[in-house]
């Protein structure tokens, strides 16, 4: 039988204030347009309003002091704070291995296991690793010789964690993604490129989470590190010597060439490019498909190719458009002048 729970416990969950019948059973969570009367749903953003009179949920999460609804209301201080509550409520159970090494995994004796680490079907564990308490390895996921892993994370399918990589505490790695590979590195040299060794590693802190089938270099030499609580989303490149600042946000399909430094709090929109070496202080917000060249102060918003400050290319861009009217004027200005002149030579 599916979940089911009545508006005021859901209330209780939240701290939320419920306006209306309290005594409702939600069995789901839907978006506004597609929720049911058995489920519960939330206006993400004001663009919404009009579409919660016609919504059919059976309550809706709404900000405190909202208006009128045609369902029960479960009034919250942050809507998208309590969604995250009621949708772990309601989740469906995660398939995960059991703790305890599958037959099929294979461990190198050296290894050291803590407690309850799972190990799932095919998963390889090098020489000298070290995965921590409550750890979970799913399918397929490579460990290479001397990797510490921290407790509490989790690797989902296809990770590969090279050899003398760490990761932290409630690490999070989602399929396919690759810890540890070489950094792009060549000198070319009597017509060819000669492989510049990589001998550093990869340190990622506690609490990061990274997304399906991102790449993080190790570095030439050092670390390339990824600090405390970033969270990296599908598709990212991160070369060797990266250095990405706590609480960092990196988007989908971002890349991030080598030894640039981000700093705390760092956020890139989707298909960033940040060139070797830069240095961008804490909290630099760069917008979507930005290209950023130099180095950036603290604080600093960005927009553009090559990225510059986001009111600058404001307008610059409203000039831009204006150009076919600007074009249209100086022709006429031009011509103008033209028969001026013809009438002042004219005898």
């Amino acid at each position: 039988m599916g979940k089911s729970y009545s508006l005021a416990e859901i209330a209780k969950w939240v701290g939320g204030v419920v306006r209306g019948d309290a005594s409702g059973r939600i069995t789901g969570v839907s978006g506004i347009e597609d929720a049911e009367s058995s489920h519960i749903t939330w206006l993400s953003h004001e663009r919404y309003v009009p579409m919660v009179r016609a919504c059919r949920a059976g309550a809706v999460v709404v900000p405190e002091r909202f208006g009128e609804t045609p369902m029960p209301a479960l009034m919250v201080a942050d809507p998208a704070l309590a969604m995250v509550t009621i949708l772990e409520r309601f989740a469906p159970p995660i398939p995960r291995p059991a703790a305890g090494v599958h037959p099929t995994a294979i461990v190198a004796a050296s290894a050291k296991l803590g407690r309850d680490v799972a190990v799932g079907p095919h998963v390889f564990l090098g020489d000298d690793a070290i995965i921590g308490d409550r750890t979970v390895l799913h399918a397929n996921v490579f460990v290479g010789a001397e990797v510490r892993i921290g407790r509490e994370c989790e690797l989902w399918p296809g990770v590969v964690v090279r050899e003398r990589c760490t990761l932290g505490e409630r690490v999070i790695i989602h399929p396919n993604t690759t810890i540890g590979a070489d950094g792009y590195g060549y000198h070319f040299t009597g017509g060819r490129h000669v492989k510049i060794p990589q001998i550093g590693t990869v340190e990622i802190e506690d609490d990061v989470e990274i997304g399906a089938n991102c790449a993080v270099d190790r570095a030439k030499f050092g670390r390339t590190v990824i600090g405390a609580g970033v969270k990296i989303d599908n598709l990212v490149q991160v070369a060797h010597n990266v250095r990405i600042g706590p609480h960092s946000l990196i988007v989908a399909q971002c890349g991030i060439a080598g030894s640039a430094q981000l700093g705390r709090g760092v956020v890139l929109g989707g298909k960033v490019g940040v060139r070797d070496h830069v240095v961008l202080g804490d909290g630099v917000q760069a917008a979507a498909c930005s290209c950023i060249s130099k180095d950036i102060p603290p604080g600093k918003k960005l927009m553009g190719y090559p990225a510059i400050e986001y009111e600058q290319w404001v307008r610059e861009r409203a000039k831009v458009r204006r150009l076919p009217q600007l074009t249209d004027q100086v022709k006429a200005l031009i011509e103008r002048v033209e028969r001026l002149e013809a009438a002042a030579n004219d005898p």
